[in-house]
């Protein structure tokens, strides 16, 4: 950087406060005078820099306005009881903002009005979308019980195991409201055979409710599971039965039932033309079914920093449809007559977006594909309305479009990470196309070409950079991991993806109903095994993949409104984002991690020893919830090796924390008495029927149903206890609100 931050600093204070007519602090000859005025004479110096600022930038208000939208939408997800009156009451605030905004003369009171009015209408979105998608739900364990419905689709997890979403007719005896869908587990040939999409079959199968965090402020799939129509997840007994007399679909639902047996059977092929786990890769390519990846390739694509290509995402709908916009225009302009009389741009671009909407069906249509989809889409408009095809504004309307649909999106780490590497993306190249050019004119033809080599490399290395920058934040909050040699594969993958994979994949759709796809399908394996050697290669590398502990949401919310303020405006001012973004790094390096884990049905927990590394306890843990605590610790260690420190026997464990504290975990009632007298904290599997009033804090069986999985910090004012009944709240998706 050439210019160093405090330089840089002081430009930006030029810029806002240009007359610099402030007094001065007498004996200050030769270092930086200092501002000495009244309070309220530096805050209105402040505003009207900002305001001089605003105005300069006005074609930056809109994506600002898309931003408070969604700052609307998750302030109403970070509440703890669900608004009643509140959303109608935003949205009238909304209309009068914007009014008030309309009418004010004010440069800085116009910004702030429109922020206020956008967030109100971002809450009533998120408000209105969850009494949309309201529906029944399983709160108890129930089963076997017989259900009948309609097979939406399916996935299949390996040859003899499936799992599908079947939309629920009748539950039981039919006297009890069944929910809108469910997903149901089938095991067995004759089960993954008879799931066919479209199909309405019969069970018998154990259902339970959408599970809840593991931990708190953990991954709410009952949250994700409530506003996709899922009221209950289990498995079947035995294949399911076809009924006879089926009632017949309707046109969506037929059309969705044609779409699922096409996949299917493109993803047959597309595996039967490369066979083992390449042709899995493959197919998750093509056709979006991940299910049979091998696991040790999924591991090696998150530790490479490669798993976003597994994803149907950007890259997959930028090159499906965007390749067919370049091919068609290069054929097009050989015509010199047509080339010169019609609009070929605009052509390609419809053909583009024809193309990119058949690769979105085929693919399963999933959240990112979905993202990526609009986000292409509303370039592609901007070619057939002649606007820039690529602007943030562009960005910001597939943003706003996104949220105002399925508004939960806000929450979604996919949206979060696709939305900001492209959002960091645009304000590279906007940066980019302010530098000044290079004059090649005078040079040789060997020199030029140098010189644009030169300049290609930069940028995708660049590119890279700010992606990495962009999307590393979020992976560390939501999955506990960076991949350190992120740049590396992508750098060495991306030309296989783009000049091999992608290509060879899209011929062999064209040609797939001719018969004719077992070439390009074959080229397509080898990209395949050459892009997964990479991965191998690179997750294999000393500190490939670094476990990181869990971040504050308070950290993670700085960092996104410090790197918003950088890549949005455009101005020197932008710089000013360093500061949340610094002050990001101090909470996360100040925040003190949980001592005490306490599973959500109270047979294990994970207690921090004196050493700082947990030490897991109980019989039998569930493996999901013991891998939870110790991701989120940023610990590599198997289950096995954080249970070496326990002292159990079939009575329970005990163990000692931090500061000489005695955890004790009884599994029996026989356990309780000696447990209580020793202990500092006391977790019963079995119900307590007597005091126990010797630990700081006790809690059984009916404690942990009630609250649900419990974190415990020891500090020095005692103990600070956080449940996810708490952190969640009384929600419609939360099942303490049942």
């Amino acid at each position: 950087m050439r210019i160093g931050l405090g330089s840089r600093f002081r430009a930006i204070a030029a810029q806002m406060w240009p007359q610099g007519s402030a007094a001065t602090v007498p004996g200050m000859a030769g270092a930086a005078a200092l501002p000495v005025q009244a309070p309220a004479r530096a805050l209105e110096r402040i505003a009207q820099g900002a305001a001089r600022c605003l105005a300069a930038e006005g074609e930056r208000w809109f994506p600002w306005c898309v931003v408070a939208f969604g700052a609307g939408i998750a302030i109403y997800f970070t509440l703890k009881t669900e608004p009643s009156e509140a959303a109608a009451a935003a949205a009238g605030l909304a209309a009068l903002l914007c009014g008030a905004a309309g009418s004010s003369r004010g440069t800085l009171t116009r910004f702030l009005c429109l922020l206020i009015a956008c967030g109100g209408l971002g809450f009533a979105a998120a408000k209105l979308r969850t009494w949309r998608v309201d529906a029944p739900a399983i709160v108890r364990d129930m089963g076997p019980v017989p259900v009948t419905g309609r097979i939406e689709s399916v996935d299949i997890r390996a040859p003899n195991r499936a799992r599908i979403v079947l939309d629920v007719f009748k539950l039981g005896d039919g006297k009890t409201k069944p929910p809108a869908s469910v997903r149901l587990t089938m095991i067995g040939a004759k089960a993954v055979a008879a799931a066919q999409p479209g199909a309405v079959v019969s069970a018998f199968a154990v259902l339970r409710p959408p599970p809840e965090p593991a931990v708190p402020n953990g991954y709410d799939f009952a949250r994700w599971a409530y506003f996709h129509g899922l009221g209950g997840v289990g498995f079947t007994y035995g294949a399911p039965k076809p009924l006879e007399a089926p009632p017949a679909p309707g046109l969506l639902a037929g059309l969705s039932a044609r779409v699922e047996n096409l996949r299917l059977l493109m993803t047959a092929r597309i595996t039967k033309a490369i066979p083992g786990p390449d042709g899995n890769i493959a197919a998750a390519l093509i056709t979006g079914e991940r299910g049979e990846i091998d696991e040790d390739d999924n591991q090696a694509y998150r530790d490479s920093g490669l798993a976003h290509v597994l994803s149907i995402s950007g890259v997959h709908l930028a090159l499906a449809g965007l390749g067919i916009f370049w091919a068609l225009r290069a054929l097009l302009a050989l015509w010199p007559r047509i080339a010169l009389t019609q609009p070929i741009k605009k052509w390609a671009a419809l053909a583009a977006f024809l193309s990119a909407s058949f690769y979105l069906a085929i693919s399963g249509g999933g959240s990112p594909a979905v993202r990526s989809y609009l986000m292409l889409s509303m370039m592609l408009l901007g070619v057939l309305a002649d606007r820039p095809a690529l602007s943030m504004r562009a960005v910001a309307l597939a943003a706003l479009a996104l949220l105002a649909w399925e508004p939960e999106d806000i929450v979604d780490p996919s949206f979060q990470m696709s939305f900001g590497a492209v959002v960091g993306l645009i304000a590279l190249a906007e940066w980019a196309s302010e530098r000044r050019r290079e004059d090649v004119a005078g040079l040789s033809r060997l020199s030029q070409g140098w010189r644009k080599g030169r300049r290609y490399v930069f940028g995708m290395l660049l590119a890279s950079v700010v992606a990495t920058l962009a999307t590393t934040p979020f992976a560390i909050y939501h999955f506990d991991r960076a991949a350190a040699y992120s740049l590396l594969a992508n750098l060495l993958a991306e030309p296989v993806v783009a000049f091999v994979i992608m290509p060879a994949a899209a011929i062999a759709v064209i040609l797939m109903p001719l018969g004719l796809e077992m070439a390009p399908l074959q080229i397509m394996g080898w990209g395949v095994h050459t892009m997964t050697a990479i991965a191998h290669w690179v997750a294999g590398l000393p500190g490939a993949a670094t476990l990181v502990r869990a971040w504050p949401v308070e950290a993670l919310s700085a960092i996104v409104i410090g790197g918003l303020w950088i890549a949005l405006w455009r101005q020197r001012w932008r710089w000013l984002g360093l500061a949340p973004i610094a002050a990001a790094f101090a909470a996360v390096f100040a925040s003190a991690p949980p001592d005490l884990f306490i599973a959500r049905d109270g047979q294990s927990a994970a207690v921090r020893g004196p050493d700082g590394a947990l030490t897991i306890l109980g019989a039998k843990p569930d493996a999901y919830t013991a891998s939870q605590w110790l991701l989120r610790d940023g610990d590599r260690r198997d289950i096995d090796a954080a249970r070496a420190g326990a002292h159990c026997d079939e009575l329970g464990c005990v163990t000692t924390g931090k500061a000489g504290r005695v955890i004790s975990l009884s599994l029996r009632a026989g356990a309780l008495f000696e447990d209580c007298a020793r202990a500092s904290v006391e977790i019963s599997a079995v119900p307590i029927r007597r005091p126990c009033k010797g630990p700081d804090l006790v809690l059984d069986r009916f404690d942990v149903m009630r609250q649900g999985a419990t974190a415990v910090t020891f500090g020095a004012n005692g103990l600070s206890v956080d449940t996810v009944a708490a952190e969640r709240g009384k929600r419609p998706w939360s099942s303490h609100a049942q």
